[in-house]
């Protein structure tokens, strides 16, 4: 396998681990803590639970992506 495509796999890895690791900080941090400290009414943590879930499917998507750059740099 050539270096720079073990670098691309090493990159997007660590890119997606990112994404869904402060996904779950913002989301939870938001839901429990600073929308009740806010004051904020029960519809916007319907809100929080979007934008979590869209950043939980951007990430899916990468980790496809992920997986099908090991299938073609294995063969």
């Amino acid at each position: 396998m050539d270096i720079d495509k073990e670098q691309a796999i090493a990159r997007k890895g660590r890119h997606i681990s990112i994404v869904i690791a402060v996904t779950m900080v913002i989301w939870l941090g938001m839901t429990l803590f600073i929308g009740p400290a806010l004051g904020l009414p029960g519809r916007y943590a319907l809100l929080f639970d979007f934008a979590a879930l869209a950043g939980f499917i951007y990430a899916g998507v990468n980790i496809f992506q992920l997986w099908r750059m090991r299938q073609d740099s294995q063969g």
